[in-house]
């Protein structure tokens, strides 16, 4: 009974230009974007802005002009970029969300047709099907087994039955498809829906904060808070000193401003944007900013069978036909008793297929009955899949009163409630066995009859004659034994959860040659386990079978509660808990339901499993470079502050060598090093055969907090050598200012190159891909030769024009305070090669 026996055509070309015309967009427009102007005003909430401004105003009132006009003129490359930065993210989120915008189907012109929900419009006839969330308001025309959640709406999260003869066969935007199908003419859109007047939004994930997100910003309040005490600190020495007020305060605003790490919160913002839009390029959406960050610690996937491991693509092979105590396959000819199997199962499947194995029932059907009685009969009674295993039973009847009872669901269910005898179950059984062995997928069929309308109350209640087993083929993806490979080298635990049977899906396992396919375990048996038990077990069982929602849902618990990070593949209305419960819920882009679409933090857009591997990698990347990014801007700023901290409290001959221009400079120079070149580092060759990291609630460990620490002193060491050589020579405040900027200037460069791994050489990383690096370094090497030798600039930084040998000296220091982590790394790689 396909869509063409319902004489339903739908609106034309024409009709659906007009309708838009006059009722327009199906959008809810609840919130706006956030645009420049809130990009503007949160730029002038950054300290680093006040400081700035600050900073430049005290500059005019002492009548330093020159000083204020610079510091004025770094405002706004400093705003400018912040706002390009914002811009990135902000875009890279506009298109994440063009992605997540789901499709619906419609009928146009006597034709199903896929759309995007934002194009569906008043008068439209919409499809709506199981697992699916409704586009818009509409009436029920025609349904089957149809049943709708309207918790968003209600508050209630019971499922509530609808068709078009009862009064309530309005269905609404928002609501969620439990079960069935449903067809239905559209009357309202966008704000004139019903969710749309009660002003309900749907909260755009995205903007939640991360739990890193947080760390991060508790880190640099925590700087901030520091660098209000010491500006202090250093305001009250200088102003004992001098008692000059205007003249202390922007010694103690030079301090402050190397003290303020702005670069962290712009970066991690960037990184995590643009890591999601290059996942979104790659055909992995990503719904929420913790899943980036959550993906390189994944130390479990479970995945399910069809779809995930097989095609999907369900073939109907071979039948059993009971009468005949014979199986046979589809491409022999069929005796009446196997046509009768093929019709009865046909009768089992929804009147407008859209699953895959009804799908291929009904073109059996097509194929084998010339007349076709599927328009004379329609849904007189029915009873949804439900039990455990499951099963589901259609009653059809024709105009003349004649009616047809048929049932499939799993063998088990079938043969529970259908009149067989021990020895007849014992054949049943065996025929199961075989076709199992050779991994098909397997309904069991049955037939039932019944006078009047007095119907059961639970389909398991009719007196079912054993019809025979249908069993279908979907083969098992080309690539996926190659997938299973690169997460077990990533050290990433696979575990197959599945409705079918232990003996289909342990024959696909062995295919594709899965490790552990020998150790699964079913539902029913998992509910009955103690938690120690099941603590055990779900680590030891590699195959889960016969599963259902409850069973999924406690084993996700279950590996969380062992410390695992869980992510787990859905498409179904009943993974919707275990999605949302897993750290990371994987839904399939295309056989996915909306209902797992929208419960999930990561779609496959082209449901494929191998993009995984990507997604696991870029995650880690992400995280990695991140790292990378913030252990760089720590080590030096370490450096930078002890500069301007140190010769003051020190009492030294020289005691303010940085002045407020000369930090904001160094900032400009390192903004984009740490946002911009570490954000587009390649991934490392060993990222993908590491062990998962800990999900830890420190971003970073003591060991390479330290290594930071350690990395921005040894620079300081560099600098205050450098600083006491040009004293100890009788060299002027201007040489020996220009000689400790040329160091920091130069040890910002090399230490670029040296932290683009903490494990490889140099040598190696200077061959990864990463044109911003020859850029931006390229830039940083033209600044520096402008100051040191561009006297109209190199004068109005207090600089003196140095001869080679002195340059050479800083830039010399410059490298020795950085090369000495090659040495470091070098031992750390010959560990590596001793342990293996």
């Amino acid at each position: 009974m396909s869509i063409e026996n319902q004489n339903i055509k739908g609106l034309t070309s024409d009709q659906v230009l007009e309708s838009r015309r006059v009722h327009g967009e199906n959008v809810l427009n609840f919130k706006k974007e956030s645009g420049l102007w809130f990009a503007l005003k949160n730029l002038l909430k950054e300290p680093m802005v006040v400081l700035l401004l600050v900073t430049s105003s005290i500059y005019f009132i002492t009548a330093n002009y020159d000083d204020g006009i610079f510091l004025a003129i770094a405002i706004v490359f400093v705003s400018a970029i912040s706002l390009y930065q914002d811009s990135r993210s902000r875009d890279a989120l506009a298109k994440l969300k063009i992605y997540t915008h789901p499709n619906c189907k419609v009928i146009r012109d006597g034709e199903v047709t896929e759309i995007k929900t934002t194009e569906i419009v008043v008068g439209d006839s919409m499809m709506v099907e199981e697992g699916t969330t409704i586009p818009a308001d509409g009436v029920i025309v025609h349904s089957n087994d149809f049943s709708v959640n309207e918790s968003i709406l209600t508050g209630e999260s019971f499922s509530v039955y609808k068709n078009p003869d009862l009064d309530n066969s309005t269905i609404y935007m928002g609501a969620m498809v439990t079960s069935g199908l449903a067809i239905a003419t559209v009357t309202s859109i966008g704000l004139n829906t019903k969710l749309g007047k009660i002003g309900k939004s749907l909260e755009d994930v995205l903007d939640e904060k991360t739990p890193l997100e947080v760390q991060i910003n508790n880190f640099v309040k925590k700087m901030v808070v520091g660098g209000v005490l010491v500006f202090v600190l250093v305001w009250a020495i200088n102003y004992f000193k001098s008692f000059n007020v205007l003249d202390s305060l922007l010694k103690a605003l030079t301090l402050a401003m190397s003290i303020l790490p702005e670069e962290i919160p712009v970066a991690f913002t960037t990184f995590m944007a643009m890591g999601a839009w290059r996942l979104m390029r790659m055909g992995v959406v990503v719904k929420q900013m913790k899943t980036v960050e959550t993906l390189g610690s994944a130390s479990i996937i479970c995945v399910d069978k069809t779809g995930t491991i097989t095609e999907n693509k369900m073939t109907l092979a071979k039948l059993y036909t009971f009468k005949n105590k014979k199986i046979i396959s589809t491409s022999e000819t069929f005796t009446k008793e196997d046509k009768k199997l093929v019709e009865i199962s046909m009768w089992a499947s929804e009147p407008i297929p859209f699953d895959p194995m009804e799908i291929a029932l009904h073109e059996s059907y097509s194929n084998h009955f010339l007349n076709d009685e599927r328009p004379n009969y329609n849904i007189y009674h029915e009873y949804p899949l439900e039990g455990k295993p499951p099963m589901m039973t259609h009653v059809f009847q024709n105009n003349n009163g004649n009616r047809i009872i048929a049932a499939k669901g799993a063998p088990e269910a079938l043969i529970k409630v259908s009149k067989l005898s021990a020895m007849e179950k014992e054949e049943v059984q065996q025929a199961i066995t075989i076709l199992s062995s050779d991994g098909y997928r397997i309904l069991g069929v049955g037939k039932a009859d019944f006078e009047g309308d007095n119907f059961p109350e639970k389909q398991q209640d009719f007196k079912f004659d054993f019809i025979g087993l249908v069993a279908f083929y979907d083969p098992p993806k080309k690539n996926i034994q190659s997938v299973f490979e690169a997460f077990h080298k990533a050290g990433i635990n696979v575990k197959i959860i599945t409705g079918d049977n232990a003996a289909t899906t342990t024959a696909i396992a062995k295919q594709i040659g899965f490790r552990g396919y020998e150790r699964s375990i079913s539902g029913d048996q998992l509910m009955k386990l103690s938690p120690t038990e099941l603590s055990k077990t779900v680590l030891e069982k590699q195959i889960f079978t016969r599963m259902f929602p409850d069973a999924k849902l406690k084993i996700v618990n279950a590996l969380k509660a062992n410390g695992e990070i869980v992510a787990m593949v859905g498409d179904g209305v009943n993974d919707g808990p275990a999605l949302k419960t897993a750290h990371i819920g994987i839904a399939m882009g295309k056989k996915g339901t909306e209902i797992a679409k929208n419960t999930a933090s990561l779609i496959l857009v082209d449901d494929d499993f191998s993009k995984m591997v990507d997604a696991v990698g870029m995650g880690r990347k992400i995280y990695s470079n991140l790292k990378k990014a913030i252990q760089y801007i720590i080590s030096i700023h370490i450096p930078i502050i002890l500069t301007v901290f140190m010769p003051l409290v020190l009492g030294w001959v020289f005691p303010n060598i940085l002045s407020p221009v000369h930090i904001i400079l160094l900032e400009l120079i390192m903004g984009p090093t740490c946002s911009i070149v570490y954000e587009n580092e390649p991934m490392e060759k060993n990222t993908m055969h590491q062990k998962p990291r800990p999900f830890t609630a420190s971003f970073f460990n003591r060991k390479e907090l330290t290594t930071s620490v350690f990395q921005g002193l040894m620079i300081t060491l560099g600098v205050l050598l450098t600083y006491q050589y040009a004293v100890s020579q009788g060299f002027n405040e201007s040489v020996t200012r220009t000689m400790v900027f040329t160091v920091l200037i130069s040890a910002n460069i090399f230490l670029t190159f040296v932290n683009r791994s903490f494990f490889y050489s140099v040598l190696t990383t200077i061959t990864y891909k990463n044109k911003l690096i020859p850029i931006v370094t390229g830039i940083t090497v033209f600044i520096a030769v402008l100051l040191l030798f561009f006297k109209p600039i190199n004068q109005f930084f207090q600089f003196e024009i140095l001869p080679i040998s002195l340059i050479a000296i800083s830039v010399g220091m410059g490298f020795l305070s950085v090369i000495w982590y090659e040495i470091v790394k070098f031992i750390k790689r010959q560990k590596m090669k001793t342990i293996n």
